[in-house]
């Protein structure tokens, strides 16, 4: 299901704001390929994705054709040593992949304006991004459906769909 998904507006706005130079990067918790898939240049993928899966008996890594093609042929996918294939994406319990918090926190960190989009702000360490962006003098802006813990420290806060809201901005700005 997840291989067949398609990019929103949202997924493509980001990726024309990125290519005049407004986005720098996109920092997700999605593990679904979808700002990749959009055009998005520099993605940081703190979940994981769905690209690849690994074995957990020899370490072989799959891609994800490869592990459609096996799930065609069983529920669970194996390896050909036998072992099952798991996704490159962090379950419940697991760490973060180290190099892409620390990218993350590097940018936010940089970041002037960060945009916080379709997040309630609430799964740590993803969470903490915007004190780092507000403790190095930068500035807050959130698109959200619902309340984030974050609404009363953001210079902008806009509640309707990502979208509908990031579509007009890459629009009036031109990208």
């Amino acid at each position: 299901m997840l291989d067949e998904a398609e990019p929103n507006d949202a997924h493509r706005a980001l990726t024309r704001l990125e290519q005049v130079g407004l986005v720098r990067a996109v920092v997700t918790q999605n593990i679904d390929l979808l700002h990749s898939r959009a055009g998005s240049r520099e993605v940081v993928e703190v979940h994981g994705s769905i690209r690849t899966s690994s074995c957990q008996g020899c370490g072989r890594r799959y891609q994800l054709a490869e592990v459609v093609a096996l799930l065609r042929e069983a529920p669970a996918p194996r390896c050909e040593c036998g072992a099952v294939l798991k996704p490159d994406v962090v379950f419940f319990g697991e760490l973060l992949p180290a190099a892409a918090i620390d990218r993350a926190f590097a940018l936010a960190r940089e970041a002037r304006l960060l945009l916080v989009v379709g997040s309630a702000l609430e799964v740590h360490p993803v969470a903490g991004l915007p004190f780092e962006t507000l403790d190095a003098g930068g500035r807050l802006a959130i698109v959200n459906l619902g309340p984030t813990a974050l609404d009363r420290r953001a210079a902008l806060r806009v509640e309707a769909p990502a979208g509908e809201v990031l579509r007009a901005v890459a629009d009036e700005l031109g990208a």
